[in-house]
């Protein structure tokens, strides 16, 4: 049987199928921006074209499928979602206007405010008031609800977002709103605050409502076409969708709560990573992720990712639990441009998957980062995805001339310039993630992943001064292998305000079980069968804060006469760890609890070890320009023998990605073919510089 996990990127949709024996076969196909099922279901006919049998016969012995999509993302960076209503507590359309006083960048005057999902027209306010007690002081006006509807009707509104005060306390409000909305507008996606956000803080639960409802109805039409082309097709198995914090759910699920899927694809790559930190037994990795668009950072810290609840995503607030990841625009497809003033830039502009690089002769004619590899002579224009896909030299060469013409420089310096310019932005994205937030990102090494990742990466790390790379031998597509070895999690999470030292015990235990007892309802619902683990945490601060940390509560029994003091504890000791300071003399306050309810889906079998054999040879020699031209060995990664050791300068290639090894590198497989990859001396000079 096989387990097979999708993941659509900007340029590329990759592949994987995963059979019983952990022996893994990969594919790519052009991403499909317009309808991506159609790449998707074209990716299959590769997939299946690799492994020898019709897609038919194939999606028969195909256990599950895991996706991960951009079809959420793209509806908001692109700003092509629904025509959204919001109906809200009168008097309180313009929270999402006012957001918390602040700005993203506070001291920049000429910040332009970020444009609103939801129109001042379409915000209506409803007679109605709950307590943050519960207790009703206005009961809801059906008067004024009805008026509301309508005035949307009106308006062509096809997607409800509703958020009144303080529903994480009462909901019963929310609850009749939805169905009388129901009712008046059949057909229309409802969006309920009080299950897409049960928790205090009105901006955070009316942002993420109204993204949940912007974006959820072009997530249900992708899903719902998608299923029927995989029943189509013959296969009759589960489709999960990878969630934004690194768990998977079901189609339904997903477009219930589609803000949850707004990371849908970069998650994947962090559940890889926490995989890949087993297998290599190194638990601090920083997941680099580079594709043709864009380049996805994070951190696995002690084999765990980090997760974070203050997203924001196209300026707009995203407050579900999601991996803490950061995307910069800087991909194989990055555009080079030179200002008026004469200054080199490469991207975030991308030329995406159409037209895409000049050298994929689709009629783009921009230099991107993609074709300045090509010119400097790192990839094969003979050899591009396996020999499916010729590169065009002659038009790269062209693109990068243009930018040379401008810069006043020769080509080959206008190419060492763009590949230069992009790694700089990626170190400093990796900066970003770690350095920034007080971690020296000295003591990890970079798991390398993504089709273009290979030819940058030892250049990132020589910036920042890492010492080790690791790239997998499937790394083009981690992504979508990585979503197999994520399990089905439900996240719930109920506020409970109050220092810990006057809070109702009792309550609190019955608060956490409650949540857990609806997880295991919802994954029952999902007909979801095997072992569930949970996890509990809570948010805390100090009360002067205005923010709070996530405290795991690993190990503190709930029954435990102690258990507010634990609590307590265990937040002093995250609060020192993060901040390295604690004021062990102030009360915390819990904020908000915490469950993750975990469905455990079959372990991803691990890859087996390479026969034993000699080392492999090089199959071919190329000039590459490192500062000079140099002929350099091209190595087959497929064919490399384990504890196989080679010396950069050095080029391996494999059908889906690139390794350039620089000068000093020097790389070497571990038992199941990756690449371990200890970075050369001199870090700090110019890896361009002749050897």
């Amino acid at each position: 049987m096989y387990r097979i996990g999708i993941d659509v990127g900007g340029t590329f949709t990759d592949l994987v199928a995963v059979d019983d024996k952990g022996r893994v076969t990969l594919a790519k196909a052009a991403s499909t921006p317009q309808d991506q099922s159609l790449g998707v279901m074209d990716g299959l006919d590769r997939l299946a074209e690799a492994l020898g049998v019709p897609r038919a016969a194939m999606l028969k012995e195909t256990a599950r499928i895991v996706h991960g999509t951009t079809v959420a993302t793209n509806a908001l960076l692109e700003m092509k979602g629904a025509r959204v209503g919001l109906l809200t507590t009168e008097g309180h359309r313009d929270i999402i206007e006012m957001r918390e006083g602040l700005k993203d960048d506070r001291y920049n005057l000429r910040m332009a405010p970020p444009v609103q999902l939801v129109p001042r027209n379409r915000r209506l306010g409803v007679r109605e008031r709950v307590r943050a007690d519960g207790r009703v002081e206005i009961p809801l006006d059906r008067a004024s609800l009805d008026r509301a509807i309508e005035t949307l009707k009106r308006d062509g509104v096809e997607s409800v977002a509703i958020c009144y005060l303080h529903s994480w306390r009462d909901d019963r409000h929310e609850r009749a709103t939805a169905e009388a909305v129901r009712a008046a507008m059949p057909g229309a996606y409802i969006s309920v605050s009080s299950a897409v956000l049960p928790q205090i803080k009105e901006y955070d639960r009316v942002c993420t409502t109204v993204v949940n409802a912007y974006v959820g109805p072009a997530l249900e039409r992708y899903l719902t076409r998608l299923e029927t082309r995989f029943r189509e097709a013959g296969y009759a198995g589960p489709v999960l969708i990878i969630q934004s914090h690194g768990g998977v759910a079901t189609i339904a699920e997903s477009v219930r709560l589609a803000a949850g899927a707004v990371l849908s694809g970069p998650a994947g790559g962090v559940a890889g990573s926490r995989y890949a930190a087993r297998l290599m037994q190194h638990g601090d990795l920083i997941p680099f992720d580079m594709g043709g668009t864009s380049t996805d950072i994070s951190l696995v810290v002690g084999g765990e990712a980090a997760i974070a609840s203050d997203r924001r995503l196209a300026g707009q607030r995203v407050a579900l639990q999601s991996l803490d990841i950061a995307s910069i625009g800087a991909g194989g497809g990055s555009i080079a441009r030179v200002d008026h003033g004469g200054v080199l830039d490469v991207g975030p502009q991308s030329a995406g998957a159409d037209p895409g690089p000049a050298c994929y002769g689709r009629g783009g004619t921009e230099a991107t980062v993609t074709d300045a590899n090509l010119v400097l002579g790192f990839l094969d224009p003979d050899n591009f995805l396996g020999g499916r896909t010729k590169l065009d030299r002659g038009a790269a060469e062209a693109a990068v001339d243009r930018v040379a013409k401008a810069l006043g420089v020769a080509r080959m310096e206008a190419a060492k310039g763009i590949a230069r310019i992009i790694n700089t932005h990626m170190a400093e994205g990796i900066r970003l993630v770690s350095v920034r937030r007080g971690v020296d990102p000295r003591r990890f090494a970079i798991l390398s992943f993504g089709g273009a990742a290979g030819l940058h990466v030892t250049d990132v790390a020589r910036q920042l001064d890492l010492s080790r790379v690791i790239v997998p031998r499937l790394s083009a597509v981690m992504s979508a292998w990585g979503m197999l070895a994520s399990d089905v999690r439900c996240e719930l999470a109920r506020t409970h305000i109050g220092d810990t030292s006057r809070l109702d015990v009792a309550a609190l235990r019955a608060a956490y079980r409650d949540m857990e007892a609806d997880g295991r309802r919802r994954l029952g619902a999902a007909a979801f069968a095997g072992e569930i683990r949970v996890e509990r945490s809570a948010d805390m601060r100090y009360g002067e804060q205005i923010f709070e940390l996530s405290v795991p509560l690993d190990g503190i029994d709930l029954d435990a006469p102690d258990l507010v003091q634990r609590m307590a504890q265990a937040f002093h000791d995250r609060h020192e760890a993060l901040y390295t300071y604690n004021l062990p003399d102030q009360e915390p306050v819990l904020v908000n609890a915490r469950v993750a309810v975990i469905g455990r889906l079959p372990a991803l079998p691990q890859e087996p070890d390479l026969k034993a054999h000699a080392p492999a040879e090089p199959f071919q020699h190329r000039r590459i320009h490192l500062g000079v031209w140099r002929e350099v060995a091209v190595y087959d990664f497929d064919a490399l023998a384990a504890d196989q050791v080679i010396d950069g300068p050095a080029v391996v290639e494999a059908a889906t990605t690139t390794v350039l090894l620089r000068p000093g590198d020097r790389a070497r497989t571990t038992p199941f073919g990756w690449l371990d990859i200890a970075v050369g001396k001199g870090r700090g000079v110019s890896p361009d510089a002749p050897a």
